[in-house]
């Protein structure tokens, strides 16, 4: 298969690595000569680091060197069997890529968005031939990411999704299929470990370094939730989550935090710029040097239940609406943001009734909306039953 990918930074040019390391012949398209040449140095750095470890060989490498070419016309990605965009989220650009693309191209080429929060039905419709578009939503860095979300939009034909499915298979990585709506399933489903971890925030219930603390110590998560908002940016974290809430018809349950905003604002967007919820350097965060965690076991136990329980909430809805199987869900959750666990596997280990004990006690506290047991889960309480994830 020739396959094609539109975008040399980070995500394309991984992308682009993970189909040429699985034997494709890769046209990688920039509309920058220096974005290619930035990408052809960085896959070179990378290759070498791989020799260094012993998980490849010169010749392994020069193998993969010589699958991508580096191109800077549309017209040159024309006998692509698959091309995957990888540019900004902007429905008005991809939709104008797309169009001209479709121009160059047979009939039976698949033309693939990488999107992470916008319709794919909405980008397929640009296209004439709009069953040809699907969602392959990798996870960043691609070659090290096992997760692959795979959305077909309302458009979609079987046959796309099927030779799609096998393709991500070949690549060596771990595909989920995905319902085409607001986050699909993982920026979805997590959206309340980092908002829920906000409101504890904000409500002075514990600052960010006892929340993060906890979510590590008793959750076990490699990362706490302000760690990982100043890992990912907050221009880019908060603009999921804004696009979610208002995608869902402003649902409460994803209503952005005033705290993350005001950093957004501000342009301390966490590790890439030195300051965000920490103040970082030479990567490190100054706060955390002498950090002193000083927190009852009752409030520790408090936060965790709380974020954990939110999370849980999440994804049961996620299968009660149909977004994905449920053990697409705990493979999405475990293997695209390195949960210790999947979601659904937890809330059977802590008991369908505990779950929706501690939500009726949060909707009891707050009484909002945000708050409300997934129907699922009540209705498992009452019966008794476990979720099934095989």
């Amino acid at each position: 298969m020739k396959t094609a990918v539109i975008g040399a930074g980070t995500m394309g040019s991984g992308i682009a690595q993970v189909a040429a390391t699985a034997g494709n012949k890769v046209l990688l398209y920039d509309t920058k000569s220096e974005a290619l040449e930035a990408s052809k140095t960085k896959l070179e750095k990378v290759l070498n680091r791989l020799i260094e470890k012993n998980r490849i060989d010169d010749t392994e490498k020069r193998r993969i060197q010589q699958n991508i070419t580096y191109v800077t016309h549309l017209k040159d990605l024309a006998e692509a069997d698959l091309t995957i965009e990888a540019i900004i989220e902007n429905l008005d650009i991809k939709q104008k890529v797309f169009q001209e693309l479709e121009t160059y191209q047979s009939d039976n080429a698949i033309i693939a968005t990488n999107t992470s929060s916008l319709s794919i039905a909405s980008i397929a419709s640009a296209l004439k031939i709009s069953e040809r578009v699907i969602g392959i939503h990798f996870f960043n860095p691609a070659p090290l990411m096992l997760l692959v979300e795979i959305i077909p939009a309302v458009q979609t034909s079987n046959s796309v999704k099927e030779k799609v499915v096998k393709t991500i298979k070949d690549w060596g990585k771990i595909g989920v299929l995905a319902k085409d709506t607001p986050g699909f399933i993982v920026n979805r489903v997590a959206r309340p470990f980092y908002g829920e971890a906000l409101r504890i925030y904000e409500e002075g219930k514990a600052d960010l370094l006892e929340i993060d603390h906890v979510m590590k110590d008793l959750g076990k998560f490699r990362m706490g939730p302000f760690e990982l908002m100043d890992f990912i940016g907050h221009d880019v974290n908060y603009t999921v989550t804004e696009t979610v809430f208002k995608e869902f018809y402003f649902d409460p349950r994803y209503k952005p935090s005033f705290t993350q905003k005001r950093l957004a604002e501000a342009g301390y967007l966490g590790r890439k710029t030195g300051k965000g919820f920490y103040t970082y350097q030479d990567g490190k965060a100054l706060e955390k040097e002498n950090q002193n965690i000083n927190l009852s076991d009752d409030t520790a136990h408090y936060i965790f239940n709380r974020i954990l329980v939110m999370l849980i909430n999440e994804a049961a809805d996620a299968l009660f609406l149909n977004i994905a199987t449920g053990k697409d869900i705990d493979l999405a959750m475990t293997k695209g943001v390195n949960y210790p666990k999947g979601l659904l596997s937890w809330a059977n280990e802590k008991g369908i009734a505990w779950c929706v004990k501690q939500l009726d006690a949060l909707y009891d506290e707050y009484h909002e909306d945000r708050y409300r047991c997934s129907p699922l889960l009540r209705k498992m309480a009452k019966q008794n039953e476990n979720f099934i994830l095989t």
